[in-house]
């Protein structure tokens, strides 16, 4: 398979989850638009649910913004190249994890240096 077919099929890929998601997303915003009340000795059962959908909309945020980064980066022919030390990452890597902008070097570098 040529690498501008394999890179296509990956923009594809990449591009059906963000649109899904992005459907996630708007459920998501609807649910969150009502607030239960959490003034003090006003407990509602409703908070904890909105809470956790609150968590949930966090973390698709991340997705999507690591998608649509991802994909920009296929668009500038940057796709596969390390963001921070500019070597191929390895396409198993790339297989595994189709967003990431880090080598498995520089990626353990950053987890020790965030330690």
């Amino acid at each position: 398979m040529t690498e501008k077919k394999r890179l296509s099929e990956i923009r594809q890929q990449l591009q059906g989850e963000l649109d899904s998601l992005r459907e996630q997303q708007r459920t998501i915003e609807a649910q969150l638009d009502d607030r239960p009340q959490f003034g003090l000795g006003q407990g509602d059962p409703g908070a904890t649910t909105w809470e956790m959908t609150l968590a949930r909309r966090q973390r698709l945020e991340s997705r999507v913004e690591a998608l649509a980064e991802a994909l920009e980066r296929i668009d500038q022919g940057s796709y596969g190249e390390c963001q921070r030390c500019g070597a191929q990452i390895d396409p198993e890597r790339l297989e595994i994890l189709p967003t990431t902008a880090l080598c498995a070097d520089c990626a353990g570098a950053e987890v020790q240096e965030a330690a």
